[in-house]
C-alpha cells in the first residue's frame, strides 16, 4: 500500500492557519515522535526579498507551540545560498528573515542560519551513489536527530516541481554542496537572442560571464551552474540542455536528499500547496498563481509527500512542465524511488 500521506484540504473560506491546525490534530501520532528534550530542527526558507508565497511565521508558530507542549526544543533554520541576493551570508539573511516577521518573539523559538556567517561551515560525508560519492553539509546536519521540513510548493526553472526533496537537498547542503548539485547545468548564450543588456554579467555570483564580440559569453570553466543567468535574462538568450543536464541535476538532488536524511533518526515532511507560482521563492515575487490553493500534505516519507502533492495538483495537466519542456521532476520521482529515498506509492489519509 505504501506510507501514509495525511492531507488537510483547504475548505471554502478557511484560513491557512485553520487548515494547518486541522493537519496538526490529524498527525498527532507522527508529531509525538519528537519527545521531551529533543532538539527539533524545522527546515524552511523565507524566500528572497520580494517573494510573498512563503509559509508565514504565525503558521509556523502553531507547530512550534505544539512541539514545546510536548517538551521538545524546536528551532527554525535555513542555510545560505550560492547566488546573489539577501541570503548569501547570515547577517543579511537574518535581517531579511526578521523583516519578514521571523523573529524569535513571533516564532516562539530561535531562527538560525546553519552554515555560519559566510556559509563556510561544511563537512564531507561519504556516500555511494551513481553521481555523488560524497555530500557536503553543515556540521549541524551531521548531528541532527530530529527534523521537520516545511516546504512551500512551487515550480522551478530547472527541476520543474519544488517540494520537500529540493528543500532538503539544496536547503540542507552547504554552499559547496549546492554547487556540486548544480555542476551538471552549464548554460550557454544564444548570440542571436542576446542584446548584451548586461543583466547576466551583473548577477553572475562568480563573474563567469563577460562581453565577447558584442554579446554575453559564459566561461564554462568558471561557471558553477547556479543558472541565475537564466532567471534574469529577459530575452530567452540563455539555454541549457534541459533533457540531459536537468535530469542529472534531479538525480544529484535525490542523492543529496537520501544522503542527508540517512543521518536523521526522526523526520516529518509537510508540504504547503498554497500560493503556488511557476518560479520558486528564490525568484518569484507576487507572481500569478498557477493553481488554486489546495491544502497541506504530511508524511514521514519525503518522496511520498512530494508525489502525493504533485498528483493532487496535476490531476488535469502537469502545471510544472512548462508546456512539456521540463520533465526533470518526473525523472526525479522514479530515480528517488530507485535509490531508496522513499516511495511513489502511498495511502492518502484525509484529516478534518
Amino acid at each position: 500500500m505504501g506510507p501514509d500521506v495525511y492531507f488537510s484540504a483547504l475548505k471554502k473560506r478557511q484560513s491557512h492557519t485553520d487548515c494547518f491546525e486541522a493537519l496538526i490534530r490529524g498527525i498527532g501520532s507522527d508529531l509525538s515522535q519528537f519527545g521531551a528534550g529533543a532538539f527539533v530542527g524545522i527546515k524552511m526558507t523565507v524566500g528572497d526579498e520580494h517573494s510573498t508565497g512563503f509559509i508565514q511565521p504565525h503558521v509556523v508558530r502553531l507547530l512550534v507551540d505544539t512541539l514545546k507542549e510536548q517538551g521538545a526544543r524546536p528551532f527554525v533554520f535555513d542555510t545560505n545560498v550560492i547566488y546573489s541576493g539577501q541570503r548569501q551570508n547570515a547577517v543579511d539573511h537574518l535581517n531579511l528573515a526578521y523583516r519578514k516577521g521571523f523573529t524569535p518573539d513571533n516564532l516562539g523559538c530561535p531562527y538560525i542560519i546553519a552554515d555560519s556567517v559566510f556559509g563556510t561551515d561544511s563537512k564531507v560525508v561519504k556516500v555511494d551513489f551513481h553521481n555523488v560519492k560524497e555530500i557536503k553539509v553543515p556540521s549541524l546536519v551531521t548531528v541532527m536527530e530530529d527534523l521537520i521540513v516545511l516546504s512551500h510548493i512551487t515550480g522551478h526553472i530547472m527541476s520543474g516541481f519544488a517540494g520537500s526533496i529540493k528543500n532538503v537537498a539544496m536547503g540542507m547542503a552547504s554552499r559547496p554542496g549546492k554547487q556540486i548539485q548544480h555542476s551538471s547545468l552549464k548554460p550557454c548564450i544564444d548570440p542571436i537572442r542576446c542584446s548584451l543588456c548586461g543583466l547576466c554579467i551583473e548577477h553572475c555570483p562568480v563573474s563567469a560571464i563577460s562581453e565577447r564580440g558584442g554579446k554575453a559569453f559564459i566561461h564554462s570553466g568558471l561557471c558553477i551552474g547556479c543558472c541565475e543567468c537564466i532567471s534574469v535574462c529577459k530575452f530567452d538568450a540563455v539555454t541549457i540542455n534541459w533533457r540531459e543536464d536537468a535530469n542529472i541535476f534531479a538525480e544529484r538532488m535525490a542523492e543529496y536528499a537520501c544522503g542527508i536524511l540517512s543521518k536523521v533518526k526522526r523526520k516529518l515532511f509537510i508540504n504547503f500547496a498554497f500560493d503556488v507560482t511557476e518560479e520558486c521563492d528564490c525568484i518569484a515575487g507576487d507572481d500569478p498563481r498557477i493553481v488554486s490553493d489546495t491544502g497541506i500534505f504530511a508524511s514521514k516519507d519525503v518522496l511520498a509527500a512530494d508525489k502525493a502533492c504533485f498528483d493532487m495538483l496535476t490531476q488535469s495537466r502537469d502545471i510544472f512542465s512548462r508546456g512539456g519542456r521540463i520533465t526533470a521532476h518526473l525523472h526525479e520521482f522514479k530515480y528517488a524511488q530507485k535509490i531508496g529515498l522513499g516511495s511513489t506509492h502511498y495511502k492518502l489519509v484525509e484529516v478534518a
